[in-house]
Formats: C-alpha cells, sequence, structure tokens
C-alpha cells in the first residue's frame, strides 16, 4: 500500500476556513464586523480627503457667517 502525504499546516486560506467560515454563526458576525469596520476606514478616508481638497471653502472657514455686524 501506499502511502500519500497529508498536507498539515495549510495555507492561509485553509486557516482562515478552519478559524472563521467553518461555523456559520462566526462567519455572519465575521462578516458583519468587517462591513462595519470596513465603512469606518471608507468613510473616514473620504472625510479627511473631502476636507484637505476644501480648504477655505467650507462653511466652518467663512469667519464672517453668522456675526452681526456691532452699529456702533
Amino acid at each position: 500500500m501506499e502511502q500519500t502525504a497529508v498536507r498539515r499546516g495549510g495555507g492561509v486560506w485553509e486557516g482562515l476556513y478552519r478559524v472563521v467560515m467553518r461555523r456559520t454563526p462566526i462567519y455572519v458576525t465575521f462578516v458583519v464586523v468587517g462591513a462595519f469596520l470596513g465603512e469606518r476606514a471608507v468613510d473616514y478616508g473620504v472625510r479627511s480627503l473631502w476636507e484637505k481638497v476644501n480648504v477655505g471653502k467650507r462653511y466652518e472657514d467663512i469667519q464672517v457667517l453668522g456675526q452681526r455686524q456691532s452699529e456702533e
């Protein structure tokens, strides 16, 4: 009889499958948490880019808005 070599350890994908995707509740939790964290990262990046590009053009940057002229 020939013995076939059993691959132990596997790769990254096999490890990920064993830890995360093997059980449905853990997989669903992984997907929901990943979507939340991904959304936060994209929101932070886009907001930072928007503020960098629009410096001086935003409402907060205009100093005279919202101030009344004093009658002296």
